[in-house]
């Protein structure tokens, strides 16, 4: 059992759910992200997903959009994403998800891209605009170096189509809540929660559900897991309070700590 999957039977057995902590590496630069990756584990989370800055993230709004390219004028690159993931893991016992898109992959290689990442002990890989069809000779490759593949499904994926997907991916299922890119919303909308009970009959007992896009505040994570999910993913929060306060450091890690912790109060039983 990998080590993501390990967290959520945990959580699961507690009766609680897992908070999954996205932020972008290299934002605002390589040397914080390690001190925000501290913030957020002190604040709770599970799992930390450590994006890669690309200069086309289809999937994102603008605010993670904006947090790829002050990671890219920072000079960011993947070596130097996985580098500081294996910094990361040297502190703090958590599982890392590695989220990327399919470019900067295939650029390293396959090969070269899971070696390192086994190196930097990384647990899973999120790859957006890599559809499940096509993820064969990736799949191969996350599998021999001991590293979860997590697929997405979003409200448009087919029964037909979910079921090849849950039986595709490990670590757990991303579901993508709502239709268009990431962004913090205001509320979550009761498509969200239908959606939730849609996917639960395919992945119950065989792999956890965890929702993102939107998720922003105790009060969305406490709705989606009273639905059925196993786990949330909080992403453009994070990196919000990291724009408005990237002057100020202390103050962002303060913030990023105490968001943290308000968020995590809500999975617990």
């Amino acid at each position: 059992m990998s080590a993501i999957s390990e967290v959520f039977g945990k959580l699961k057995a507690q009766g609680n759910g897992a908070l999954v902590g996205y932020v972008m590496a290299g934002d605002p630069t390589p040397e914080l992200t390690p001190l925000i990756a501290g913030a957020l584990v002190r604040g709770g989370i599970d799992i930390l997903e450590l994006g890669i800055p690309f200069s086309d993230p289809i999937a994102d709004g603008p605010t993670i959009q904006a947090a790829s390219v002050r990671a890219l004028k920072a000079k960011t690159t993947p070596k130097m994403v996985l580098e500081t993931a294996k910094a990361i893991k040297k502190q703090h016992n958590i599982p890392i998800a590695a989220m990327t898109y399919y470019n900067p992959v295939f650029k390293m290689g396959l090969e070269k891209f899971f070696t390192l990442s086994k190196r930097s002990k990384v647990d899973g890989v999120i790859i957006p605009d890599l559809p499940m069809e096509e993820a064969a000779d990736l799949k191969k490759a996350a599998v021999a170096s001991g590293t979860d593949t997590i697929f997405l499904a979003a409200p448009s994926t087919t029964n037909e189509r979910l079921t090849k997907i849950v039986a595709g991916t490990s670590g757990f299922l991303y579901l993508v809540s709502h239709f268009g890119v990431t962004g913090a919303k205001t509320a979550v909308a009761d498509s969200t929660l239908s959606l939730v009970k849609r996917v639960l009959p395919f992945t119950a007992g065989r792999i956890p559900l965890a929702v993102g896009f939107g998720v922003s505040k105790p009060e969305h994570v406490k709705r989606i897991l009273a639905a059925g999910a196993d786990g949330v993913i909080v992403g453009s929060a994070f990196v919000n309070i990291i724009a408005a306060d990237q002057g100020n450091p202390k103050e962002m890690l303060a913030k990023l700590e105490a968001t943290t912790k308000k968020l995590k109060q809500a999975t617990l039983k």
